[in-house]
C-alpha cells in the first residue's frame, strides 16, 4: 500500500486558510517581517517550540494525522499582507513552507 502524499491535504488547507483569512485583519501576534520570517524558519529543521519563541501564537489548522497548518503575515506595503503558510508535522518540525505576495484584489488593512 503506498503512503499517501500530503500535497492535495496541503493545498486544500492552504486554499481554506488564504479564503478565510483574505479578508480579515491580522490576529495580533500573526505579523512578522518577511526577511526575519525567511532567515529563522528552515523545512526539515525549525521546530514549534521555535516558531512560537521567535513570533508567538498565530491561527492553525490541526488535522487527525497530527499535521498543523500555521498562517503568519507580513507587510507587503500599501496597505496589504503576504501569507506565511507552514506546514508542520505530527513531531513539530516545519515539513513546507509557502509565501503568498498580496494579489491585487487583496483589500487593504
Amino acid at each position: 500500500m503506498k503512503p499517501l502524499s500530503m500535497k492535495p491535504l496541503y493545498h486544500a488547507v492552504l486554499a481554506a486558510l488564504v479564503a478565510g483569512c483574505a479578508a480579515q485583519a491580522p490576529q495580533p501576534g500573526t505579523v512578522v517581517a518577511a526577511d526575519r520570517f525567511s532567515q529563522l524558519v528552515v523545512p526539515g529543521r525549525t521546530t514549534r517550540a521555535e516558531l512560537l519563541a521567535a513570533f508567538g501564537p498565530t491561527r492553525s489548522v490541526n488535522f487527525d494525522s497530527g499535521y498543523q497548518a500555521w498562517l503568519y503575515a507580513a507587510p507587503a506595503g500599501g496597505g496589504r499582507s503576504e501569507e506565511l503558510v507552514l506546514l508542520l508535522d505530527r513531531d513539530g518540525i516545519v515539513r513546507k513552507m509557502r509565501r503568498r505576495p498580496p494579489y491585487p484584489t487583496d483589500p487593504q488593512r
